[in-house]
């Protein structure tokens, strides 16, 4: 007898399942969405906080502290409407938790009207706190923690605590690289809240303008039905191939995390279509779950949207946003090609079918396209309106603008309640981020005040030796024990806060190596070792071997060593270094949504699927394998650094690598693979991933493992079955 996680067919319950995902990722808020009165009120409420942020976003010369302020307060006061404190059973304790839970929320909006009201007469007492602003400040901190617990559990409030005691008190009685000698607890509440360096600073403004602006984006379009299009375009683009169900995932996962940035609500979305039919088609329940969760997964590394990770990352590198998603494009596809290469192996290994019922009722392309294609014209005008110069805040709003002017051509045009639902919906989608954005601002408040951001940076680099690999390897390992307790975006934030130096550091002397071995250095690069290493300089006027070029590199003081990179390096070339760098972060921090104990992206596929939460994790993970492999291709490649030819190149010879690598993993390609083909599958997949810089070697490898596929496909064919 099967067990259930092993067993083909559609779960027993996969709507129960759902329900059971859509309570626990709403803390039982339902109740209070379903109260005929207290509904109605979140409804206007969260409608008055979308208009204010287009009006914020738009048109609105209200200053940036300002805003943010409002931004707090306004979600505050939504975030304790619907996530109750507490769940009390009985109907008095409810009533009493619900009374607090309003206190609060004007507590928090009472503070953003007192910032707005009293900051000209803070400053006009030369900072200096007054009683209010002692109890304002102090409320506003504990009010942001109280939320974040709510929103997130109990980790940030913790790590927030942490960090601001660490500046105020304890951090004086440490010894050694982290001594801190303190700041007045007067200015930590000042930089916390009254200064807007904190809560209200940077992070808290990607908040209210990139975040807000594209979610909302994303929730015009589901609700002008651009979700079912994507999941019907993906089964007509995908179904009809043997194990379609499977590759239907990825696809729609990939196109619905291009404008939704949540692996959880992409899960959600897509998995209760197609977890059932990948089951229906023959494979296993946990693997049909293990896949959906990667693939979800995928949809944050996925432009436009990337799960608020474009955004922050533009504001961090200074780099524009259209950039940022130009170059996340190719390593997202790679991702997702990753990701059907495993579906495709176990196809041919679980003998899956096709669907002929699904089939014979699936509609044509052409069809598909010709209901929908209106769903195309927001992202369209979307990318116009950025490639044109319009910032991303603007292009969103022009871009929902046309979701709704594009409806009309539809049999569905989106009226005014669907109008004023969409932008409902977008709140009520954000309260989670934005609370989570205003709160890591604290924490970064305190990393840039003390500079041990700085001081991080220099203890991974010692600790790794100066490579580049032990480096991504440490922090690969930091993200995954930072993801066990923070959500994908807050890991991503602390860790580049953190290690993004290093990361940039040692690929920015990665490169510079280089010109000195090939004995391109340019003259004013020369000029600073004349100054650093005068004695070795006439070295520099010809090709060298790699260890001296390190050690002359090592004898350059560090004083000189951004100075150096800066005449060594061109613009372009330091700006892809450190989005690299960032790059490499963001996508290691992805790892907590597939990677046990703590896999919530995971945990909400197995219960679509009705299998084991952690083996479904474990599965999951192994499916994700590219959020591993790519980084390494940022790293150690032009993959988003070089020009069209070389990115296309990297790509490919990255493409046939990973699935390489991914078959000596499972032991299959077309067929079975013995221990021998199973371990030579390796090598030939490092012959086209490594930074040889040999094109030949590259095809050498491509010649082997496509021989090898044709061998095994050969020998593993077979006429499919039919359901």
């Amino acid at each position: 007898m099967t067990s259930n996680d092993e067993r083909p067919g559609e779960p027993a319950n996969a709507s129960s399942s759902l329900d059971k995902i859509r309570d626990e990722s709403t803390h039982e808020a339902s109740d209070r969405l379903e109260h005929p009165i207290l509904g109605r009120v979140i409804f206007v409420l969260a409608i008055v906080i979308a208009i204010s942020h287009l009006y914020f976003n738009t048109v609105s010369t209200l200053s940036e502290l300002w805003i943010s302020a409002l931004h707090f307060g306004l979600f505050g006061l939504l975030c304790t409407l619907t996530l109750p404190m507490i769940h009390a059973s009985s109907a008095g304790g409810r009533r009493l938790v619900f009374a607090l839970d309003v206190v609060l929320g004007l507590a928090a909006l009472g503070c953003a009207l007192y910032l707005i009201g009293f900051e000209d007469a803070l400053y006009a007492r030369g900072v200096t706190f007054s009683t209010w602003d002692w109890i304002v400040s102090i409320t506003a901190v504990a009010l942001i923690l109280e939320f974040a617990r709510r929103t997130t559990g109990w980790f940030i409030p913790c790590l927030c605590i942490v960090a601001l005691t660490y500046v105020g008190w304890w951090g004086q009685y440490v010894e050694g690289l982290f001594n801190f000698p303190g700041l007045s607890w007067e200015t930590v509440l000042f930089r916390s809240y009254m200064g807007g360096q904190g809560m209200l600073g940077s992070i808290a403004r990607i908040s209210w303008t990139y975040v807000f602006m594209f979610i909302l984006f994303g929730a015009f379009l589901v609700k002008s039905g651009a979700g079912d299009f994507i999941v019907e375009l993906a089964r007509c683009a995908a179904g009809r191939f043997v194990g379609g169900p499977g590759f239907v995932a990825v696809f729609s996962s990939g196109l619905m995390g291009s404008v939704s940035g949540s692996s959880v609500a992409n899960t959600v979305s897509t998995g209760v279509i197609t977890i059932p039919l990948m089951r229906k088609a023959g494979f296993p329940a946990r693997f049909a779950a293990g896949v959906e969760a990667a693939a979800s997964t995928g949809g944050q590394l996925m432009p436009p949207v990337m799960g608020a990770g474009a955004f922050i990352m533009a504001s961090y590198t200074q780099v524009s946003y259209l950039t940022i998603i130009a170059v996340a494009a190719l390593p997202a596809l790679l991702y997702f090609l990753s990701v059907a290469m495993f579906v495709r192996i176990e196809a041919k290994r679980s003998h899956a079918v096709k669907l002929e019922d699904e089939e014979e009722n699936m509609p044509t392309l052409k069809e598909v396209m010709k209901d929908g294609w209106h769903y195309l014209l927001p992202l369209v005008v979307l990318v116009a309106a950025l490639v044109y110069g319009f910032t991303p805040t603007y292009a969103a709003g022009i871009a929902i603008l046309s979701v709704i002017a594009a409806s009309w051509v539809s049999s569905k045009p989106m009226k005014i309640p669907d109008i004023l639902e969409a932008m409902a919906q977008g709140s009520r989608n954000i309260v989670t981020t934005a609370i989570l954005l205003i709160t890591v601002g604290l924490i970064v408040n305190v990393v840039s005040t003390t500079g041990i951001g700085n001081t991080f940076s220099l203890m991974i680099t010692d600790w790794a030796g100066g490579s580049l690999l032990v480096t991504i390897v440490l922090v690969a390992l930091a993200s995954l024990i930072l993801g066990m307790g923070l959500p994908v975006t807050a890991a991503y934030i602390v860790l580049a806060t953190l290690s993004a130096p290093a990361i940039y550091g040692l690929i920015a002397q990665s490169q510079l190596l280089d010109l000195m071995v090939a004995g391109n250095l340019p003259e004013q690069a020369k000029a600073v070792f004349m100054i650093a290493a005068p004695d070795q300089f006439n070295l520099l006027n010809a090709p060298m071997d790699p260890a001296t070029a390190r050690q002359m590199l090592a004898a350059v003081p560090d004083t000189f060593s951004s100075q150096l990179l800066e005449q060594a390096l061109s613009p372009h070339a330091i700006s892809m270094a450190l989005v690299s760098a960032h790059m490499i972060i963001f996508w290691l921090s992805q790892d907590s949504n597939v990677t046990p104990p703590v896999c919530l992206t995971a945990f909400a596929a197995a219960a679509i699927a009705g299998t084991p939460q952690m083996r479904t994790g474990f599965t999951a993970w192994k499916i994700a394998k590219g959020l591993y492999i790519v980084p390494l291709l940022f790293a150690y490649s032009p993959l988003i650094s070089g020009d069209l030819v070389e990115m296309l190149q990297v790509f490919l010879f990255g493409l046939f690598g990973i699935y390489a690598i991914i078959a000596g993993l499972e032991g299959y390609l077309e067929h079975r693979l013995g221990w021998l083909l199973r371990l030579l599958m390796f090598p030939v997949g490092a012959l086209m991933l490594w930074p040889h810089g040999m094109l030949w070697v590259d095809v050498a490898g491509l010649v082997i493992f496509l021989g090898l596929l044709v061998w095994s496909s050969r020998r593993g064919r077979r006429v499919p079955a039919t359901v």
